[in-house]
C-alpha cells in the first residue's frame, strides 16, 4: 500500500493532508485563545450578532473569581495590613505631613481670611506651624492604629478588587494572560502538532475512501480535537501520576511555583497595594466611617491650641467652628497623598507578596486549578464549536484547492 501510495498522481496533495491539518489545528487554537481576551467591547449588533472576548464579556464575575477562588483562601484584608506594618504606615504619613505643613496651614488660612493671614508676623505663623508638626506623630499613629484595628469593616476586599477589574479589563486580560502564558503558548503550538498528528492518520481514510466529504469532516474533527485535547493536557492529570519513570501531572499544575510567584506580584503591584486599600478606606462604601475616625484623631490637634490661635489671630473666636470644619474637610480631602509614593507602596507590598506567594504554593492541585481554569471554561463550548467549523471550512478549501473538486 506504501508504495501504491508513493506512486500515486496525487501524492504530494497527499502529503499536504497533514500539513494542513497542522495548519488548521494551530489557526483554529490561535482564534480561540483571542476571542478568549478579544476585543475588549463588545463588536457587532447585541445582544447576539457579534463578540466580545470571554473574559472582558464577564469581567465582573471574573473578578469574583479571582477573590473568591484565590485571594480569599490567602488571607484576609486585615492580614495584609498588618503585613505592610502600620507603623511604617504611620511614620510615612508624619513624614510626608510634616513636610508640607506650612504649605497645607497657608492654604486653609488664607481660605478663610488671607489678608490677615499674610499680615502676621512670621514669628507668629511659625508658632502656629510649629505646634501643629509636634502634634502630627501622636494624631498619625493613634489614626492608623484605629484603622488596623477596624480594616475589617472600612474595607470590603471583594469590592475592592471586583471594581478595579471590572473597570479595568486591561488588568484583568493581564491577570489572566500573564499567569498563564505557558498554556496559553502551548494550546496554540499544540494545535499544529495534534493537528498534524490527525493529519496523518486522515490519509490513509482519504485514499481508501476518496469521498468529498472526508476532509471537511476530518478538518471538523481537527478543529474541535486539537482545542480539546490541548485543554485537558494543561489541566489533567490533576495530581501527578506515576507512569513508569516519569511523573505526569497537567503543565498548568506543574507550574504552581512560578505561578504563585507571578500572581503574588501582580496582585501586590496592582490590586491589593496600600494606596488601593486605603483609597477604599477614604473613598469607598464605607468611606463615611473613616471619616469620622479622622476627625475624632484631629480633635486634639484643632483643640490643643494650633487653631484656636489661628483663630483668635486671623478669623476671631466667631469663626472658630467654622476654621475647625475647614480643616477637618482638608484632612480627608488630602488624606490620599502620602498613598500617591510609588516607591513606599512597593516596599510594603512586597511583604505581601511574600506571603501570597508561599500561600498559594501550598494550595491543592483542586484549588490551584482554580485560578486560571475559569478563563477556559467560560463559554468553552463556543470556542471549541467555531474552531470545528473553521476546520470545516479549511477542510473544504483543501479540498476544492489541493484536488481541484469541484
Amino acid at each position: 500500500m506504501f508504495e501504491a501510495l508513493l506512486s500515486h498522481p496525487d501524492f504530494w496533495k497527499y502529503v499536504s493532508i497533514p500539513v494542513a491539518s497542522g495548519l488548521i489545528g494551530w489557526g483554529t487554537n490561535w482564534l480561540a485563545v483571542q476571542m478568549t481576551f478579544w476585543p475588549k467591547e463588545f463588536i457587532g449588533i447585541k445582544p447576539f450578532l457579534g463578540w466580545q472576548g470571554i473574559i472582558p464579556a464577564k469581567a465582573e464575575k471574573m473578578g469574583r473569581i479571582v477573590v473568591e477562588k484565590t485571594l480569599e483562601k490567602l488571607g484576609s484584608i486585615d492580614e495584609f495590613f498588618r503585613q505592610m506594618e502600620p507603623e511604617k504606615i504611620a511614620a510615612h504619613l508624619t513624614r510626608s505631613t510634616q513636610d508640607r505643613i506650612e504649605e497645607y496651614t497657608d492654604e486653609v488660612m488664607l481660605e478663610r481670611n488671607g489678608v490677615l493671614w499674610e499680615n502676621l508676623p512670621l514669628m507668629v505663623r511659625k508658632r502656629v506651624y510649629n505646634r501643629a508638626r509636634r502634634a502630627i506623630p501622636d494624631v498619625m499613629d493613634n489614626l492608623i492604629d484605629d484603622i488596623s484595628r477596624n480594616i475589617e469593616d472600612l474595607v470590603d476586599i471583594k469590592h475592592m478588587v471586583v471594581t478595579q477589574l471590572t473597570e479595568d479589563k486591561d488588568l484583568l486580560i493581564r491577570v489572566f494572560r500573564e499567569v498563564g502564558e505557558p498554556e496559553f503558548r502551548f494550546v496554540v503550538n499544540s494545535g499544529f502538532y495534534f493537528g498534524f498528528l490527525f493529519g496523518l492518520l486522515q490519509i490513509p481514510v482519504f485514499v481508501l475512501m476518496p469521498e468529498n466529504w472526508v476532509l471537511p469532516v476530518f478538518g471538523f474533527i481537527v478543529g474541535i480535537a486539537t482545542n480539546w485535547v490541548a485543554l485537558n493536557v494543561i489541566f489533567r492529570p490533576l495530581n501527578p501520576v506515576k507512569m513508569g519513570p516519569f511523573r505526569v501531572q497537567g503543565l498548568f499544575l506543574r507550574r504552581q511555583k512560578d505561578v504563585a510567584e507571578q500572581f503574588a506580584r501582580i496582585s501586590t503591584t496592582e490590586m491589593i497595594t496600600l494606596r488601593n486599600m486605603m483609597h477604599q478606606v477614604i473613598n469607598g462604601p464605607r468611606g463615611d466611617r473613616t471619616r469620622m475616625l479622622i476627625k475624632k484623631h484631629l480633635r486634639p490637634l484643632l483643640e490643643g491650641g494650633v487653631v484656636r490661635t489661628a483663630a483668635q489671630l486671623t478669623v476671631g473666636p466667631g469663626g472658630y467652628a467654622d476654621l475647625k470644619r475647614a480643616i477637618e474637610e482638608k484632612a480627608v480631602d488630602l488624606s490620599m497623598y502620602p498613598f500617591e509614593d510609588p516607591v513606599f507602596n512597593r516596599e510594603r507590598g512586597a511583604i505581601v507578596e511574600k506571603v501570597i506567594s508561599e500561600r498559594m504554593q501550598a494550595l491543592s492541585s483542586e484549588e490551584f486549578q482554580d485560578l486560571l481554569r475559569p478563563a477556559f471554561q467560560e463559554d468553552e463550548w463556543i470556542l471549541i464549536l467555531v474552531g470545528g467549523v473553521l476546520g470545516a471550512m479549511a477542510g473544504m478549501f483543501q479540498l476544492l484547492v489541493v484536488f481541484g473538486v469541484s
